[in-house]
């Protein structure tokens, strides 16, 4: 889980999420904080930007979430409302990260709907490990979950947003 975890900070950090100049400045403190060691200060700065409704930095928290490094200890239901809020506009890290919570049922109530949904989101983005991570669901998946899945992907059914 620990390479899972860094793979999602490190994602989040190179993020080509398109940012304004002021949010770029700040992002890319946050950045250079993380990397240098200031681990507090870059958890403050990426938590303004985040709360602003920053995606990249929505990842980069959420994935500190997870690690532990906010908190001292996996947070596993915070990391999973930040992934949500950035999965919600659109971000593939996000959506691949809160699909992959949804089925292991790591800060969330294990969902193979939902995980599949998510994780075929951020598929089609062209990320492979949420291809590879989203068949392994749908083995998983009885046949009335894989339709519903499939429904809600294609707007079908209600889609899938909010908690839990």
């Amino acid at each position: 889980m620990a390479a899972a975890t860094a793979t999602a900070v490190a994602a989040a950090l190179f993020s080509v999420a398109p940012l304004s100049p002021a949010g770029a400045a700040s992002y890319a403190t946050a950045s250079q904080l993380y990397d240098g060691g200031q681990v507090e200060a870059a958890i403050a700065e990426y938590r303004e930007l985040a709360e602003s409704g920053h995606a990249a930095a929505q990842v980069a928290l959420a994935g500190l979430y997870e690690s532990g490094e906010v908190t001292g200890a996996p947070d596993a239901r915070a990391a999973a409302r930040w992934y949500r809020r950035a999965a919600e506009q659109g971000e593939a890290v996000a959506q691949m990260n809160l699909g992959d919570l949804y089925a292991r049922g790591r800060g969330v109530k294990r969902d193979w709907v939902r995980a599949w949904v998510w994780l075929t989101r951020a598929a089609r983005q062209g990320f492979d490990w949420a291809a590879r991570r989203r068949d392994e669901v749908a083995r998983r998946m009885t046949r009335p979950e894989l339709e519903a899945a499939r429904r809600r992907l294609s707007g079908t059914a209600p889609d899938i947003v909010g908690g839990d």
